[in-house]
């Protein structure tokens, strides 16, 4: 457990934590220590002098009054240790999760990393704070009272010594037969999420669709599940509690009749027995809790399992000398990229100079998409080469690359904040008057001035609280403000009114100035800005050329063009 919190943690958090557990285990130690005092005070009080209890009542005290500190400090420790774990989970997955691939959050994962991020982080790096301290002062502090038992007489002592392994045991064979409803539990409980999820982005249709009720019912179905995989979790636990409280049972039980054996015998006194008596019934109350905390650690252990196994996913590989490219071409070399058994992109060839404008047009699926994030890196080809400036974009730096981009997707995602700290993004060193030129340019001024609270307006999760429109000219200032050599359009008009669609093109217009630009084009106006055209279909060029010279060929873009003049020319 603890090795897999320092593997996920990473080394640098070994001494804290290991620094703390010793403590924990000092003051488990310390605690145990203390109740062998009591031996001598119940036998002063039962002896003929019971004054001469006085000395061991105050070393008691005194025992006592250590455990206390020790304890204090411990806790302290733990609480302060968590929290640094805590900040430190939380910075150590950020930075792996903006390294790995797009392709790696897949719709389930998304569900599965926003309850690994939350609860699943805060169970995991509350182990520390709130857990391993009662656990370790559950096994630790019976087996030092064990250990006093064997000191003041050994018959007795052996006795209490016979429960450890069947205590041991026990909790070994629940930990087993329970870590498959564990299991159970935590994917139902993923894709109880992912439902809820689901469901609450799905409103608009389904209630167009009139579904909602038959929708409800796969969620009730999910929830449902998760309430079984708790009721099997629960039974699977009650065999190991009840055992647990047997085996208690029966070290008390056999440690009163040996007692009052040796004590009929004349071999100890009744203090004693008494004392031995009531040091076991000290160890019942933790040794009974330890079921709980190993649930509980269980629980942790699955959530850090998963939290290794997602830090353990490789991102992709940064060079080890990058190169620094000095020019703003781009380049298809013969690249081939699959996506699981699909071949999304197949062996396609093409460049683009600096300062000229591309346009990839072509049916939905064809990898039009795919061919701006291959630019990008968001994923690595699996043949062939994507040169930017004549370098292979794994030879350059992530920072480096992503610095000669801007990227302005159909689906603008806008974060909780204001509209300025969004477009800051683009470039968050830029002065007032710099961002104020990128949202004129990107016809943003008359959005700002109708809105209640301007520049500082909120825009809502994912800008929930701004049109398509809107969203999209904060998309474009934000583009235009990181002032970047290179422009990826994925066809950033296609759902807006036409007020908005004339805002968004000026807006694109002024992006594109002077720039290398690709742009994946599905409303086919947007094709004669382009100096060459390549039509895809099922991931490789059917033909390519110039708009003109493609109109005049016949082929399949003549083909597609025609077909989505159809519309205008017959409303």
């Amino acid at each position: 457990m603890i090795r897999l919190l320092l593997r996920v943690l990473g080394h640098e958090y070994a001494r804290p934590v290991r620094r703390t557990l010793a403590l924990m285990t000092v003051t488990a130690i310390a605690e145990g220590l203390s109740y062998a005092f009591l031996v001598p005070v119940l036998r002063a009080l039962f002896g003929s002098e019971p004054a001469d209890a006085w000395p061991w009542l105050i070393a008691f005290g005194v025992a006592v009054a250590i455990y206390a500190t020790l304890r204090y400090s411990s806790d302290l420790s733990g609480f302060r240790v968590g929290t640094t774990l805590l900040r430190g989970m939380y910075h150590r997955l950020g930075d792996h999760l903006a390294r790995l691939p797009i392709g790696w959050y897949s719709t389930g994962r998304v569900g599965q990393l926003s309850v690994l991020a939350g609860r699943g982080v805060l169970q995991a790096m509350g182990v520390i704070a709130h857990l391993l301290s009662p656990f370790i002062s559950a096994a630790v502090t019976p087996l030092t009272i064990v250990a006093v038992m064997l000191a003041f007489n050994w018959q007795l002592g052996l006795a209490a010594l016979a429960a450890v392994p069947v205590v041991a045991a026990i909790q070994v064979r629940t930990g087993r037969s329970m870590a498959a409803t564990d299991a159970d539990r935590a994917e139902r409980d993923n894709e109880a999420t992912a439902r809820v999820v689901e469901y609450l982005q799905a409103q608009p249709v389904l209630r167009a669709g009139g579904r909602t009720a038959e929708r409800f019912k796969l969620l009730d179905d999910s929830l449902q599940e998760v309430q079984r995989a708790s009721r099997r979790t629960t039974l699977s636990a009650l065999p190991g509690i009840v055992g647990l409280t047997l085996a208690v049972q029966a070290m008390f039980t056999g440690l009163l009749v040996l007692g009052t054996y040796l004590a009929l015998g004349g071999n100890i006194g009744a203090a004693e027995v008494l004392t031995i008596l009531v040091l076991a019934a000290r160890c019942a109350d933790p040794v009974l809790s330890l079921a709980e905390f190993a649930g509980q650690l269980r629980g942790a252990r699955s959530v850090l399992a998963r939290l290794d196994a997602v830090l353990r996913t490789e991102p992709l590989p940064e060079p080890s000398e990058p190169i620094q490219p000095e020019r703003h071409d781009l380049e298809f070399d013969s690249v081939t990229f699959r996506h699981g058994d699909r071949t999304v992109i197949d062996d396609v060839s093409f460049s683009v100079p600096a300062g000229r404008r591309l346009a990839v047009v072509g049916p939905s699926g064809a990898g039009k998409s795919t061919l701006l994030q291959l630019l990008a890196r968001f994923y690595d080809v699996d043949a062939g080469a994507v040169r930017v400036g004549g370098v292979d974009v794994r030879e350059i730096s992530t920072e480096a690359l992503m610095a000669q981009f801007a990227i302005v997707f159909q689906d603008v995602y806008l974060f909780d904040g204001t509209i300025e700290e969004n477009v800051r993004l683009g470039r968050p060193d830029a002065d007032d008057a710099e961002v104020r030129a990128a949202a004129t340019a990107a016809q943003l001024d008359d959005v700002i001035e109708r809105l209640p609270g301007g520049w500082a307006t909120n825009v809502g999760e994912g800008g929930a609280l701004l049109s398509g429109g809107e969203r999209q000219r904060v998309s474009i200032a934000r583009a235009l403000l990181k002032n970047a050599p290179i422009v990826l359009l994925d066809e950033v008009t296609s759902a807006l009114d036409p007020v908005n669609e004339a805002a968004v093109h000026e807006g694109i217009e002024r992006l594109m100035a002077g720039r290398t630009v690709v742009m994946v084009a599905h409303r086919m106006r947007t094709v004669r800005r382009a100096d060459h055209v390549i039509f895809l279909a099922a991931g490789h060029i059917a033909e390519q050329g110039t708009h003109d010279d493609l109109l005049h060929q016949a082929g399949p873009y003549a083909t597609y063009w025609n077909l989505s003049q159809t519309p205008e020319l017959h409303p």
